[in-house]
């Protein structure tokens, strides 16, 4: 394909990729886990704590991952990464479909983490490497809908398998992902390359034109990142996200199910309308803080959050649900695109990748505990509804934390 003959810039074709990469590492690898626990818990009788840590298992996975993804990058090139830890999780998600004990299920979905982290790293990284500081918020916000395609895919189509085939259902289910996963990791090493300049472009958006782009490459050795204060005050706010965010994804379905009674299908239609309103948070708030920068977006966003929470673990009518997850819905993936813009407004395209994969590895943290813990409160005390509380308590916190974001730009 000539890049430089479309009537757009490659960028966008970058974009399109990478959205189905964040569709099949983080939508269909990780948050179809929410929609396919209640069956899989049902066969092979685990307990609230054993599912709480196989979510933990597969963010475990995604921390080891993040922990190398930069080193494995420089190695292998954006793409090949992209491409190789797709397949991981594609065969992984696939292998899970024959598991029949909690062990092997928390094996495979170890691996399928290591899969979607570096993926997700390697995608964020190319995509502030094709566009420049103007269109970086919008473009980050592009693929990070991905996730919501997945979540109103897995939404329709995991209780339709599970009415039609049975108590197997999640096994086929499983087997059907992974083989979407490993579609799109041969499509992404088709359509990706790792900088406009292999294309012979600039990056979209760029202000200051080729030279200032190599200005910025040239400079970009000079800047140790993990010295960077900045970098670990964004790390803290993504933990909270993490943390929260996790607890709600995880468990939603379940406690729709087992708590307040609903059938498969019902909980799938609250689960897929989380996925359609999420189509629209990562562009909007994307483009928003571009605009009116990324601290104050931040803010708007884990108050949305807060409130979704703390409204899932009212045990309010069945209305305040629908309250919760719109208000979920509605910004669902915005914190996830606009921290890759911040950071790569912190320390420039270039760095990017490395810097990163620090701020994920501290969001990760964050996924491992969180759910690991709610699964833990839900066994004791028999409901999720303290789980949820906490979440809301801690987005609370992350708008604190975040109003002490200083701003700051580097092209």
């Amino acid at each position: 394909m000539n890049a430089g003959r479309l009537p757009f810039h490659y960028g966008w074709i970058i974009v399109a990729t990478g959205m189905l990469c964040i569709f099949a590492c983080l939508g269909l690898g990780r948050f179809a886990l929410g929609m396919l626990l209640p069956s899989m818990s049902f066969s092979l009788g685990l307990s609230y704590a054993e599912m709480g840590f196989i979510s933990t298992g597969n963010f475990l996975g995604y921390l080891l991952s993040v922990l190398v993804s930069g080193l494995w990058a420089v190695r292998f090139g954006l793409r090949q990464l992209i491409c190789v830890a797709l397949t991981i999780a594609g065969g992984s998600m696939l292998l899970v479909s024959f598991a029949d004990a909690f062990p092997g299920v928390l094996a495979l979905y170890f691996l399928t983490g290591i899969g979607s982290g570096a993926t997700n790293v390697a995608v964020m990284a190319m995509v502030s490497l094709w566009f420049g500081p103007a269109l970086r918020g919008r473009a980050h916000g592009c693929i990070v809908i991905g996730s919501g395609f997945a979540i109103m895919l897995t939404g329709t189509l995991i209780p339709h398998i599970n009415a039609t085939v049975g108590a197997d259902g999640w096994r086929v289910s499983w087997k059907l992902l992974g083989a979407m996963v490993s579609l799109v990791a041969a499509l992404s090493f088709l359509l990706m390359r790792d900088t406009p300049r292999e294309a012979g472009l600039l990056p979209a958006g760029s202000a200051n034109g080729e030279a200032s782009h190599h200005a910025t490459v040239a400079a970009a050795p000079a800047v140790n990142v993990f010295r960077m204060p900045r970098l670990y005050h964004l790390g803290a706010i993504y933990f909270l996200f993490g943390f929260t965010y996790a607890i709600y994804v995880t468990f939603l379905v379940t406690m729709l199910v087992s708590e307040r009674g609903f059938s498969e299908g019902i909980a799938g239609t609250f689960w897929s309308w989380i996925g359609f309103l999420s189509l629209f948070s990562g562009p909007v708030f994307g483009s928003l803080s571009d605009r009116i920068g990324r601290r104050i977006s931040l803010m708007l966003v884990f108050a949305f959050q807060a409130a979704a929470y703390l409204l899932a673990g009212s045990g309010l009518a069945g209305g305040f649900l629908w309250v919760s997850i719109g208000l979920f819905g509605l910004v669902a993936w915005s914190i996830p695109s606009i921290m890759a813009a911040a950071v790569a407004d912190t320390v420039g395209p270039q760095r990017a990748g490395k810097a990163f994969g620090l701020v994920t590895f501290i969001f990760g943290i964050g996924q491992i505990l969180g759910p690991s813990l709610a699964g833990l409160l839900a066994e004791r005390s028999g409901s999720f509804s303290g789980s949820f509380l906490l979440a809301g308590g801690l987005a609370a916190l992350a708008i604190v934390l975040t109003a002490f974001l200083k701003r700051r730009t580097c092209r």
